[in-house]
């Protein structure tokens, strides 16, 4: 009987399908509701925790479940049992939501996230005027990289009176058109007391679905995270490999296959640095808290794997790719581009026109979930040659970010695609 229940729990056991990105201003309540959509609060990092403000992609995974008895829509909810009438809710689909900064130094994380996203939820707070500067920029960045399932939630509703919620409500919508977003919802919600988040879930489970996969595909898996989960004090016999996170875009994954990372580690050799790929073997994949022995793609993902835990500590291998040996993408030390400048900076307060280009100039790039810093080398007619500081693993069309250094901070100007 006990095995009988085992496998049957096994049996019901949902997988992670999307990836949903939470984004907007900094303080406009992004981790907030991730704690209200999924239960866990995704700010983790001591240093998070001291300047209340996130640093890192936080990472959490929520089942959305539906009331069989009571009314639509506060039927919808992230938990088993009904608030309002205690029956056993049905589960409907479990998704991974990226808890991503908003403060304007942080942008490259929030871009490294978007890389592995299928869908966002763009906030903004009720108490402030819209847009702010990080909202604009990262709605530019969702349409630059093609999301185009968005759901705007307007947040912090307790903290304004009916007249000023709907001015903000039309400011917003003032602010979407024309925009990727333009014919988005608007939901309004609380999340510090849980208002209206079963009108959010039901919109989510509406609005975004589950996108077709290339599982067929060579397996690419962009690492956004790399930590080694062993205890101070661990004896040698126990220890555990390290353990990348990400999403794995196509292709699948198997337990004990052998695997290729790249560009891989950062070396040394005759005074030039140097990134040799690095070779292992997946000891272990964990997807919304349950142990896989294949992986498809889906949410957010544990991969564990038999690295020496010091190489992959304090996300040493973050924005590198994983795949199988003889069949990854091209690293690239040097970049001939495709270029797509904005009219106007996007991030700042001011209106600033984006000028053109220069030989020497030093640019951030961000390539699928990597970030790395170039200096441009040449210009042509419509593109640009740029040697990177730190090399990515790339396809060629792949789309690639680009921020210039506008009074101490990189600001977005546009994008590009590989040559």
């Amino acid at each position: 009987m006990v095995e009988k229940k085992k496998q049957e729990a096994k049996k019901n056991d949902l997988i992670p399908e999307i990836n949903i990105e939470l984004i907007g201003h900094v303080d406009h309540g992004k981790t907030t509701l991730t704690q209200a959509l999924t239960g866990k609060w995704a700010d983790v990092h001591s240093e998070e925790k001291k300047r209340g403000i996130t640093i890192k992609l936080g990472y959490a995974d929520s089942t959305f479940y539906k009331c069989p008895k009571c009314g639509d829509p506060e039927c919808y909810s992230p938990n088993e049992k009904c608030k309002e009438c205690k029956s056993n809710c049905i589960p409907l689909r479990k998704v991974s939501f990226i808890d991503s900064p908003g403060h304007e130094t942080l942008m490259a994380t929030m871009l490294s996230g978007a890389a592995i996203i299928d869908a966002a939820l763009l906030l903004v707070s009720a108490n402030e005027p819209c847009p702010q500067p990080q909202t604009r920029e990262h709605l530019m960045a969702l349409e630059i990289l093609g999301i185009k399932d968005i759901i705007v939630v307007q947040n912090k509703i307790d903290l304004v009176d009916k007249p000023a919620l709907i001015k903000n409500y039309n400011d917003i919508k003032k602010f979407l058109k024309g925009t990727i977003a333009e014919n988005a919802p608007v939901i309004p919600v609380s999340a510090q007391h849980n208002a209206n988040i079963d009108v959010l879930i039901k919109t989510i489970q509406e609005n975004f679905k589950t996108p077709e996969r290339k599982k067929n595909e060579d397996p690419l898996f962009y690492i956004a995270r790399s930590f080694d989960v062993n205890k101070p004090g661990v004896s040698i016999k126990n220890i555990i490999g390290g353990v990348l996170g990400g999403a794995l875009k196509q292709g699948t994954l198997l337990n004990g296959q052998k695997v290729e990372i790249r560009p891989g580690l950062k070396k040394e050799k005759r005074g030039r640095a140097i990134w040799e790929p690095i070779q292992t073997k997946i000891a272990g994949m964990n997807i919304g808290g349950i142990d896989v022995g294949e992986l498809s793609p889906g949410g957010s993902v544990g991969v564990l794997t038999e690295l020496d835990p010091s190489i992959v500590k304090s996300n040493t291998l973050t924005g590198n790719v994983l795949g199988l040996p003889g069949k990854m993408p091209d690293v690239w030390e040097k970049l001939k581009l495709k270029l797509h400048l904005l009219e106007r900076v996007v991030g700042s307060s001011e209106e600033l026109k984006v000028e053109d280009v220069k030989i020497g100039e030093p640019l951030m790039l961000n390539v699928n979930a990597s970030a790395t810093l170039g200096v441009v080398n040449s210009i042509s007619k419509g593109g640009m040659e740029i040697n990177l500081k730190i090399p990515v693993c790339a396809f060629k069309g792949d789309r690639v970010t680009i921020s210039r250094n506008i009074g101490s901070r990189w600001r977005l100007i546009g994008y590009s695609e590989i040559v």
